[in-house]
């Protein structure tokens, strides 16, 4: 499995959004996806998402987009 989501295969999109301090738009925007898509997989657990957009949202759910922050 990846590191650091192992066992956050049980949790829902919502819990791992939240654990990042995201809102489901601004998860959108870095998907570059609509909000309402969002949302509608929000009370889905990880393991349950389809497979494209699942490859999509692990970085981001992991946090690989804070490496790029210079300024830190």
């Amino acid at each position: 499995m990846f590191f650091g989501l192992k066992f956050q295969d049980k949790k829902t999109l919502k819990e791992l959004r939240k654990n990042q301090n995201l809102t489901a738009k601004e998860l959108a925007d870095k998907l570059k996806l609509d909000t309402v898509e969002i949302l509608k997989i929000d009370d889905q657990r990880l393991k349950d998402i389809p497979e494209p957009l699942k490859a999509k949202l692990i970085p981001i759910l992991r946090g690989d987009y804070m490496d790029n922050m210079t300024w830190l």
